[in-house]
């Protein structure tokens, strides 16, 4: 049942992950904290460490089986992942370093009110505003690189603290401030994922936090799952993907934010 459990959850985690390109550490983190960690239902983690580490090799695992799809459906655009995927990595490394001084019930918390404010912020987007249905760039298409870069690096250490990809912050500055196509943002916020997670991964693994069972069996799925997800998001509005990610980063925000307040 444990194997099963995780393949499931892997697939799970990798079709909505790529279908909104943030990576499935968003789903993974809440689960590996409620029935994963110490007292849960499979505890295989008892460090925040642990639990960030292990997540973001699942996102590792979904972002490159997602990129490939992407790149196969010609979405990402290079000329800003690449800028982007490099400018992650120092934040990346610093922040598996830092997350050693997170308790899990802190982990919780800052967990939660960070997902709220996203939240909050898309949702309000996603129904106020229009969205392009475009899936490819205009030919004349521009945005601000310095904007970009100078955020990426920011979205580098959070991914690697939380153990969620940068997805959950790339997508919407792409979007909203960077006036990248949803489909589009997606896909180049994959590629991104794909650099940033790796060097996260590697300093994880130099730091003993990642836990191999679930990691394995959670990322086999989400190699699978990304692959389906890609084939969802071209029937997909725009508008119908940022709502689903925010409604979901405000249930997990709320209630990660109980739970770290009841410790």
């Amino acid at each position: 049942m444990e194997y099963i459990f995780f393949l499931l959850l892997g697939m799970g985690v990798g079709t909505f992950g790529t279908l909104v390109g943030i990576g499935g550490g968003l789903i993974c983190v809440p689960i590996f904290i409620f029935l994963m960690s110490d007292g849960g239902l499979w505890p295989c983690f008892s460090t925040a460490g642990q639990i960030a580490g292990t997540s973001l090799f699942v996102v590792l695992a979904n972002a490159v089986s997602g990129t490939m799809a992407y790149v196969r459906q010609r979405r990402v655009y290079f000329n800003a992942a690449v800028p982007f995927a490099l400018t992650t990595l120092p934040g990346a490394f610093l922040g598996s370093y830092i997350v050693d001084k997170f308790s899990n019930e802190m982990l919780d918390m800052y967990f939660g009110v960070f997902l709220l404010v996203m939240a909050v912020l898309m949702y309000w987007n996603a129904t106020h505003k229009p969205h392009s249905e475009v899936k490819e760039l205009p030919r004349n298409f521009k945005f601000d690189k310095n904007l970009g870069i100078g955020s990426s690096m920011f979205v580098g250490f959070l991914s690697s603290i939380f153990g969620i990809g940068g997805g959950v912050i790339h997508v919407p500055l792409m979007v909203y401030l960077l006036g990248f196509p949803v489909h589009v943002a997606t896909a180049t916020s994959h590629f991104v994922l794909a650099v940033s997670s790796l060097a996260g991964v590697v300093s994880h693994f130099l730091l003993s936090h990642i836990v191999w069972l679930p990691a394995l069996g959670i990322g086999a799925g989400a190699v699978i799952g990304a692959q389906i997800g890609a084939k969802i998001s071209k029937k997909t509005k725009s508008k119908v993907i940022l709502a689903l990610l925010s409604l979901a980063m405000f249930a997990l925000g709320v209630r990660l934010m109980l739970l770290g307040s009841l410790h």
